[in-house]
């Protein structure tokens, strides 16, 4: 059987081909390729998907004998990621650019190419796991909680999940080390990337203005109370993030704290701590891995941490509806919400805020 493996250049998708090839499957690797040869925007050794790593790809590959194809998504990245991460933010909201790499390139395109090449299997360095519980395979979290990667993989569908491998699922980052020096792969204690990997030196100042310059979400404004008493100004509402305390460079009696943002009047909204609580959220972009019926109690993930908490979902005049058995912290419109039965990804979308804020 011939399993393809998206290869990175880092340890654990190495890893991944490797626990696939010893297990006996017709390992390929494929690398994508998001940017032109000369642009500087991957050129740290620590971003995902740099020049550097596909070059540690090709190593791996190398080393483990297997084939490797370099594959060109570099429109389909820019589209569907870049364009849509500084659309997200020059409307007063917060992206997760992953959530949408993972949707478009990765189990999108790069899966698309991975059929045309014959592969049965596609596969990945994911910490979550596919497994065929009862007459159905599910998308599952990952063991350790630490470090699963369920949240950003929602978008998959019903219909790629059993041709779908996650084979680190099972173990912690821990194991995987452990198992990378086993293996004796070139990478085993090459660090992970942590930074959005287009966003050069993590200046997300810098990128936005490059690529929007005339955004009213960059431009010089306001910060305000809830009541829109002038506090101070700030240097563009897209800087700053829901729940942020420092950096606001105003003073006052108690701390206060971004609850909001207002793009069209250049407003940063701040307000006490009370105020970033909230029990309830509205979802765009909706996707259901299975149909599922409405009402619906689960469990739910407001952002890529491993807390989550007991919600209601419902369709209300033709729009999602969560309503959280107790308040959340800092709800952020733009990032993801995911749905949970216990260790069962139901699906999920993106979060819009309904307050007097236009950051939903």
């Amino acid at each position: 059987m011939k399993a393809a493996v998206a290869m990175s250049g880092g340890v654990d998708s190495s890893l991944t081909a490797a626990l696939l090839l010893e297990r006996g499957f017709d390992v390929i690797g494929l690398t994508m390729q998001l940017t032109a040869d000369d642009d500087d925007l991957f050129a740290s050794d620590r971003r995902c998907c740099s020049l550097n790593e596909a070059s540690d790809a090709r190593r791996v590959a190398d080393f483990l004998g297997i084939s490797h194809y370099v594959i060109d998504l570099r429109a389909d990245f820019y589209n569907y990621v870049v364009k849509y991460f500084v659309k997200e933010y020059i409307y007063g909201k917060t992206p997760n650019p992953c959530v949408e790499c993972n949707k478009f390139i990765k189990f999108g395109a790069l899966f698309d190419y991975a059929m045309e090449l014959g592969a049965d299997y596609f596969a990945t360095g994911h910490y979550a796991r596919v497994e065929r519980v009862g007459d159905r395979y599910q998308l599952l979290k990952g063991v350790d909680t630490r470090k699963d990667q369920s949240y950003v993989l929602y978008n998959l569908r019903a219909e790629q999940l059993p041709k779908i491998i996650l084979p680190l699922g099972a173990q912690s980052k821990d194991e995987t080390r452990r198992l990378a020096e086993k293996f004796n792969l070139p990478v085993a204690h090459k660090p992970d990337s942590q930074e959005i990997c287009f966003v050069p030196n993590d200046d997300y100042k810098n990128f936005l203005r490059s690529n929007a310059p005339s955004a009213p979400a960059l431009e010089h404004g306001y910060i305000v109370d809830r009541d829109r008493k002038i506090l101070g100004r700030h240097e563009g509402a897209a800087f700053y993030t829901i729940g942020q305390r420092k950096g606001l460079g105003i003073a006052a009696p108690e701390p206060l704290y971004v609850v909001g943002t207002d793009v069209e009047r250049r407003q940063v909204i701040v307000g006490h701590s009370s105020d970033l609580f909230s029990t309830t959220l509205t979802v765009r972009d909706a996707h259901w891995i299975y149909p599922v019926e409405l009402p619906l109690r689960a469990e739910a993930k407001i952002r890529y941490s491993p807390r989550v908490a007991p919600c209601t979902v419902r369709s209300i005049d033709n729009r999602i509806a969560v309503e959280f058995d107790e308040p959340q912290r800092a709800i952020t419109g733009g990032q993801s919400i995911v749905f949970y039965d216990d260790k069962i990804v139901l699906g999920g979308g993106k979060i819009t805020v309904d307050a007097f804020t236009t950051n939903g």
